[in-house]
């Protein structure tokens, strides 16, 4: 089923993304994840590439995964060291899978790697996937902030604009943790003409290894009130989970509230954590996609 259908159907979409394990990893820890994220019901599970998006080797197969524990999959596609012949095969791979629904990346750079001449933006991606001959729905990333390659917001905007005539069908942020930058990103977009429905990316900072990392990758800006979280109790990993928990709700329920067509949870494939914030928004969500039977 296509995504996109999901997103006539709701008015609230709710979904998850996990990664697949390393290729020389066993395969069960992560079946074990997606049984038990599969068990929440999302709308779908996106499922990343290898890590660094140095390949895609196992993301049609945890794809066919999540569609065997009945959740649609939408499997990732990085195009940044990867030529014509082998997005296709990914392609076809993908096609023959079932899979349906395909999220458009360029994929980040990794230092040494050739980088593709064909492919040097992702809505070089989505107009080939486009043009490919498969019926796909394809996703694409933005970035509320701004790209952090990009010169400013507006050109960053610019070149979504681009990448959504291209094809795309919906769209899912990067994590942010100030719901204002989310808010004022939707505003711009829609002058800029961007109407495909955007999810917003929430990622729950419940592990003292998630901040360091995600603190020096994603770019993201750091709120006062989750600053002060993460100085309380960054040695204390009982009550950073708690916290990371509460202020990931605290955001969704904002969102929620101000009309966000859906919440996409970077749950770094802890099925626990998965649920307790599904537990706590789930009578939301009802509430909203259900408001026209009342």
């Amino acid at each position: 089923m296509f995504i996109s259908r999901i997103f006539l159907q709701k008015k609230a979409v709710y979904s998850f993304e996990i990664f697949p394990p390393k290729p020389t990893a066993d395969i069960a820890a992560v079946e074990d994840t997606v049984k038990n994220l599969s068990a929440l019901s999302p709308d779908y599970i996106s499922v990343t590439c290898s890590a660094g998006g140095s390949g895609n080797s196992r993301t049609p197969e945890i794809a066919r995964m999540v569609k065997r524990f009945g959740v649609e999959p939408l499997a990732h596609l990085t195009c940044i060291n990867s030529d014509r012949a082998a997005v296709s095969a990914s392609l076809q791979e993908l096609a023959e899978s079932g899979i349906d629904n395909v999220l458009a990346l360029r994929g980040d750079r990794i230092e040494g790697a050739k980088e593709s001449e064909e492919f040097r933006h992702a809505s070089d991606l989505v107009t080939f996937i486009r043009n490919s001959g498969h019926d796909f729905d394809i996703a694409a990333a933005c970035y509320p902030e701004g790209h952090p390659e990009s010169p400013d917001i507006f050109t960053d905007i610019r070149n979504l604009k681009k990448k959504v005539d291209a094809g795309v069908s919906h769209l899912n942020t990067q994590l942010f943790f100030d719901n204002d930058d989310f808010f004022r990103f939707r505003d711009m977009i829609s002058l800029a003409g961007v109407d495909v429905p955007v999810q917003a990316g929430i990622m729950p900072l419940v592990k003292k290894s998630h901040v360091d990392r995600i603190i020096s990758l994603s770019g993201a800006k750091i709120p006062a009130k989750i600053s002060r979280m993460i100085s309380r109790f960054y040695d204390k990993p009982d009550s950073l989970l708690e916290a990371g928990i509460a202020y990931a709700v605290d955001q969704i329920v904002d969102l929620l509230s101000a009309g966000a067509r859906g919440v996409h949870l970077y749950v770094m494939n802890n099925a626990y954590v998965a649920r307790r914030i599904t537990e706590s928004v789930a009578p939301i969500l009802r509430e909203i996609n259900g408001a026209d039977d009342n």
